[in-house]
C-alpha cells in the first residue's frame, strides 16, 4: 500500500459522507467539502492524529466562470488550501465552493491556521470572496479606495480609474480610464494531451 493509497483511506475513513468528491491526479488528492462542513473538516484535519495536517501552505481563490474557455455548471467561486503534514510526511488539497456567487462566502480558517490570514486577505482582495469570522478582513494587494476585484473573469483588464499626479494642483488625482483596451498577447488554450501528458 502506498503512501498515497493510506492517506486515501485514512480521509474516507475520517470523514465518509462530509466529503463531496475525493479524486486522485497526478499523485496527489484533491478533496471538495460542502461549505457547511468546510470548518469542522478542516479542524479534524489538524488535530486527527491518522492525518495531522499541521501547516497551511497557501490558500487562493480561483474563478471558474469560464473554466477551460467552457461555460461552468454548479457554484463560481473556489477556495482551494494546500495542506502539509510535516508528521506524515503527506500533502491534501482541499476545495470548497462558496455557495452563493453574488457574495460569495465561506468561513475563516485564520483560527485553525495562522498563516491563512493574509492568503485570505488576498483571496478577498481580488476575488471578493468573503472569509466571515476573519478579525481584519481588508485589502491587502490594492489601493484602499480600489473599486471590485480585479482576478474576476468579468473584470475589465485596464480597471476603472487611474491615477496620476497633477503638478497644477499639486497632487493625486483618480480620473477614468483614458487608455485603449487591446490584447497584447492573445490568450492560447492547448490540448488536453499537449507535450506528451498524461
Amino acid at each position: 500500500m502506498t503512501r498515497l493509497d493510506q492517506l486515501h483511506s485514512a480521509l474516507e475513513t475520517t470523514f465518509g459522507e462530509q466529503l463531496k468528491s475525493l479524486r486522485r491526479d497526478r499523485g496527489e488528492l484533491t478533496a471538495t467539502v460542502a461549505p457547511q462542513h468546510y470548518l469542522k473538516v478542516a479542524q479534524r484535519l489538524r488535530d486527527e492524529p491518522a492525518l495531522k495536517f499541521e501547516q497551511l501552505v497557501d490558500l487562493c481563490g480561483v474563478d471558474y466562470s469560464s473554466y477551460r474557455n467552457e461555460p461552468w455548471e454548479g457554484a463560481r467561486y473556489c477556495v482551494v488550501l494546500h495542506l502539509l503534514s510535516i508528521t506524515h510526511n503527506w500533502r491534501l488539497r482541499l476545495k470548497v465552493f462558496a455557495a452563493d456567487d453574488d457574495v460569495p462566502m465561506v468561513p475563516s480558517v485564520t483560527p485553525i491556521w495562522g498563516s491563512a490570514n493574509w492568503f485570505e486577505r488576498e483571496a478577498f482582495d481580488l476575488f471578493g470572496v468573503v472569509f466571515e469570522g476573519h478579525e481584519d478582513l481588508r485589502r491587502i494587494l490594492t489601493d484602499y479606495g480600489f473599486i471590485g476585484h480585479p482576478m474576476r473573469k468579468d473584470f475589465p483588464v485596464s480597471g476603472h480609474v487611474e491615477m496620476r499626479y497633477d503638478a497644477e494642483s499639486k497632487r493625486v488625482v483618480y480620473q477614468p480610464v483614458t487608455i485603449e483596451p487591446r490584447e497584447v498577447t492573445p490568450r492560447v488554450v492547448r490540448e488536453e494531451k499537449y507535450g506528451g501528458g498524461l
